[in-house]
C-alpha cells in the first residue's frame, strides 16, 4: 500500500474541463453538466484502493446528505485498468450499482483528467465554488485504514459548510493520502514522484 499525498493544487485554480464516459449509464458527462449548483466536489477514486474502500460508504452518505444543500459530486477513476482490472469500467458500473452511488462515477481512460487536476492519489478531492474556482483540496478526514480515527468527513464537511454558508473556506488544509494513481507505463506526469 503506497502512501501518496495530494499535490495540493493552488487554491483559486479554475476547474479543468473534462468529458468522460460513465460506465453505469454509457453517457458522457462533462464539467458543464454541473453548472447549476453553488459547489462542486471532484473526487478521484477507484474500486480497489484500501484508502478509498475505508471511506467509501461514509463518503457516499456524505454526498447524499449534502446533495440537497447545493453540493454536486462527481467521481473519476483514472487508474490503468490493464494493470488493475478491478478498476475496469465493468467493475466500476457494478460498484456504482451495488453502492447506489448518488453521483456519476466516470472513467478517465487516457488519464488526462487526472493530469489536468494534478491528481496524485486515491482518494484525492477538489472542491470548487460557484465560479468553479478551487477552494479546498485535501483530506476527507484524518481516518486511515490502519488508524483508530473514525471516518467522519470532518475536514470536508468544514470546507463545504463554509462554502455553502458564504464564508471563506479555511486555507489551512491537510493533504489527502492514499494509493498513488496507477499510471499507464510511460504516462506518469511530471508532477508525480
Amino acid at each position: 500500500m503506497a502512501r501518496t499525498p495530494s499535490t495540493m493544487l493552488e487554491l483559486g485554480t479554475p476547474a479543468p474541463s473534462f468529458a468522460l464516459p460513465e460506465p453505469l449509464t454509457g453517457k458522457t458527462v462533462s464539467l458543464h453538466d454541473f453548472d447549476e449548483k453553488p459547489a462542486l466536489l471532484v473526487a478521484f477514486i477507484c474500486n480497489h484502493c484500501p484508502y478509498v474502500i475505508h471511506i467509501r460508504d461514509p463518503f457516499i452518505d456524505f454526498a447524499r446528505e449534502y446533495a440537497g444543500r447545493g453540493l454536486q459530486v462527481v467521481a473519476i477513476n483514472s487508474n490503468d485498468v490493464a494493470s488493475y482490472p478491478d478498476d475496469s469500467p465493468e467493475k466500476m458500473a457494478e460498484l456504482a450499482r451495488q453502492s447506489k452511488m448518488p453521483f456519476p462515477y466516470l472513467y478517465d481512460e487516457t488519464q488526462s483528467a487526472a493530469k489536468a487536476y494534478r491528481a496524485a492519489c486515491t482518494p484525492d478531492f477538489f472542491l470548487f465554488d460557484a465560479d468553479r474556482k478551487l477552494v479546498y483540496r485535501g483530506q476527507f478526514d484524518a481516518s486511515r485504514p490502519r488508524n483508530d480515527e473514525p471516518v467522519t468527513g470532518q475536514d470536508m464537511r468544514t470546507a463545504v459548510d463554509a462554502l455553502l454558508a458564504g464564508r471563506p473556506v479555511p486555507e489551512d488544509q491537510i493533504p489527502s493520502l492514499g494509493c498513488n494513481i496507477k499510471w499507464k507505463p510511460g504516462n506518469e506526469p511530471e508532477y508525480y514522484g
